[in-house]
């Protein structure tokens, strides 16, 4: 492949990602408004679900978001019967949210036709060819995470 071919296909790639994104906010805006949530308490339930329990500064250090945004987060999602705050294990004066679990089912069926077609695509690629886009997707989630860190530091630079 020449230098210009890779960055064609370089150039694919990212637009082709910015699609996906635009494709999945929309699909989240759709979940949240079937089961009265917003997409950022969505992305803060998964973050709980994924990571969990974290106390509300880790969630809010790791979503990028204020203290104050996380309790409305927090309050919505418990109101909801998504989450709980409880007593840390560790240390009784600190506070964890961790997830309940009851309500996963409403998740998955709204989620269900996205889940049903990835599983489809899927089924057309070897393992090797799985393992390689699975690789590229941890990675680029590893560079929007980085890249989250970065705009949250007060100057907009990580490590500043």
């Amino acid at each position: 492949m020449t230098s210009k071919e890779k960055a064609v296909s370089t150039a694919t790639i990212k637009s082709t990602m910015r699609a996906l994104s635009i494709q999945l906010s929309l699909l989240n805006h759709q979940v949240g408004a079937r089961v009265d949530l917003r997409q950022v308490d969505l992305n803060c339930l998964d973050l709980i679900v994924r990571e969990g329990p974290l106390s509300p500064t880790a969630l809010a250090r790791r979503a990028g978001l204020h203290a104050a945004t996380i309790t409305g987060i927090l309050d919505r999602l418990e109101r909801g019967g998504w989450v709980v705050r409880e007593r840390s294990a560790q240390d009784g004066r600190a506070v964890v949210v961790r997830g309940l679990g009851r309500r996963n089912g409403d998740l998955v069926r709204l989620y269900g036709g996205m889940n049903t077609a990835v599983d489809e695509i899927c089924a057309s690629y070897t393992a090797a060819e799985l393992e390689l886009v699975a690789g590229f997707l941890a990675r680029a989630a590893t560079a929007g995470q980085t890249a989250t860190a970065e705009l949250t530091q007060p100057n907009g630079r990580a490590g500043a």
